[in-house]
């Protein structure tokens, strides 16, 4: 297949590359993906704690001297700034992952995840040190993103590389279970430290969920140890002309593909934190809704994900990923408004519904994006192209809930219907994503089987 980086389409009159068949033992398949999952598990809880936590207690704990808007801005700031870090820790990572094994990056990866997010939990705030607070806050969310525009790509392409094409999808999609399940972890902590005194909370209970990111990363850690590397990669270690900087040679030799993965990849990124972080904030602030239960709808939400991660990565091997991305674009498209007017009532019921079911539609697109993005991209630029078609759509949308939060402050009489705006935009843009991948996705040289 034609990977020109300049076109958007396959040329029909390529001869598909010569097939080599490796047969692979199924339970073997299973345990890389669960492995996989585990590490994003982990990858996704240090993540999403950042964002919860900056919707609910960093704008007083680290931007004390700030007004109250002007302090849930600076918060969201340094939540997006994980986000910029993302695509430089992608090309970083991506090197490493195309060139010294997907295995040990992975591993690398994930202990500097880990390892930040627990330091986190140990920072002194604003009232003791004074603006070192918040630049030290900002130093390890940088590392968070540096670590996971690595970590994701490395988990599904590994992942996707041990299993047959045929199941790809499906152990893709056990993948993405890390973010659902990271979003359990992360709202179930904040849920539970909310039920302490309000005071305990703010002095010290916010803590404690940042603080288990150290026993976690342990078992993460134990699990990742025992994967083996993927055949797909050792077959690529044995060829001589591969590019010495596989992230550049993205830019060079598939640009077109690179543009397609971020676009498919923009809404299961900052449709997620349009509907979970900037709603946090906008109902705690100006709907004045309890904390708790606003985290409370977000863990419903990620019960709702998980299942539609399940379904879709099953409808995908029938479907394909790309079809799938499209219907899910769409139909979170023509789902923004009602949602977000669901909101905007204040009602609590009202708004458990309207983001365990935004979140559920956009997962749509979500549960297959690790199968599009790795069939988008030839194996000796995979690593690099998956990370960093991933880890661009997140450092675009990173900050959108900065961007809503802001027009929303903008309006004489607060309203959700930026977040409308913006939400249909990067839907309507991953279903065009969707519908161009589709039509270029790659094989392999190496096929794998799985025995009998």
């Amino acid at each position: 297949m034609s990977d020109d980086s300049r076109s958007l389409v396959v040329e029909a009159d390529t001869p598909p590359p010569k097939e080599e068949t490796l047969q692979v033992n199924p339970k073997d398949v299973a345990r890389i993906a669960r492995a996989a999952f585990a590490g994003t598990a982990l990858e996704w809880y240090d993540y999403f704690l950042f964002g919860t936590a900056a919707a609910l207690v960093f704008n007083f704990l680290f931007f004390t001297e700030l007004n109250p808007t002007a302090a849930v801005l600076a918060s969201f700031a340094t939540f997006g700034v994980g986000f910029a870090a993302r695509p430089l820790g992608a090309f970083v990572f991506g090197i490493l992952g195309d060139r010294w094994g997907r295995r040990p990056t992975l591993i690398l990866s994930i202990v500097l995840i880990g390892v930040a997010t627990g330091v986190i939990g140990m920072l002194p705030t604003y009232d003791q040190v004074g603006l070192a607070a918040p630049i030290l806050l900002v130093v390890l969310r940088l590392f968070q993103g540096l670590a996971v525009g690595g970590e994701w790509g490395g988990a599904t392409t590994i992942a996707i590389e041990h299993a047959p094409p045929k199941k790809r999808a499906r152990y893709a999609a056990m993948v993405q279970l890390g973010s659902p399940v990271g979003t359990l972890l992360s709202s179930g902590a904040f849920s539970l430290v909310l039920l302490m005194p309000e005071e305990s909370v703010n002095s010290w209970g916010w803590r404690l969920p940042f603080l288990a990111a150290f026993p976690l990363l342990a078992i993460a850690l134990w699990i990742r140890l025992k994967v083996e590397e993927s055949p797909v990669f050792e077959q690529l270690a044995e060829m001589d002309d591969r590019p010495k900087v596989p992230a550049a040679a993205v830019f060079t030799k598939a640009f077109g593909r690179l543009v397609i993965a971020i676009c498919a990849a923009l809404l299961g990124v900052g449709g997620f934190y349009l509907m979970n972080t900037y709603v946090i904030s906008y109902t705690t602030t100006v709907l004045d809704v309890a904390r708790g239960d606003v985290v409370n709808a977000t863990v419903i939400a990620a019960l709702v994900q998980m299942v539609v991660v399940v379904i879709f990565g099953r409808v995908a091997e029938r479907l394909g990923p790309g079809r799938v991305t499209f219907i899910g674009g769409i139909l979170t498209a023509l789902a923004a408004w009602p949602l977000f007017m669901m909101i905007d009532t204040g009602q609590v019921w009202a708004i458990i519904f309207a983001i365990s079911a935004g979140i559920g539609l956009l997962t749509i697109t979500y549960s297959v994006t690790g199968a599009l993005l790795a069939e988008l991209f030839p194996v000796e630029l995979r690593y690099s192209g998956v990370a960093l078609g991933y880890n661009l759509a997140g450092a675009l949308t990173g900050f959108l809930p900065f961007i809503a939060t802001w027009m929303t402050g903008l309006q004489e009489t607060p309203t959700v219907m930026p977040a409308v705006v913006l939400l249909v935009i990067v839907s309507l843009l991953t279903a065009l994503g969707g519908f161009l991948g589709e039509r270029m996705r790659v094989k392999d040289d190496l096929v794998l089987t799985e025995a009998q």
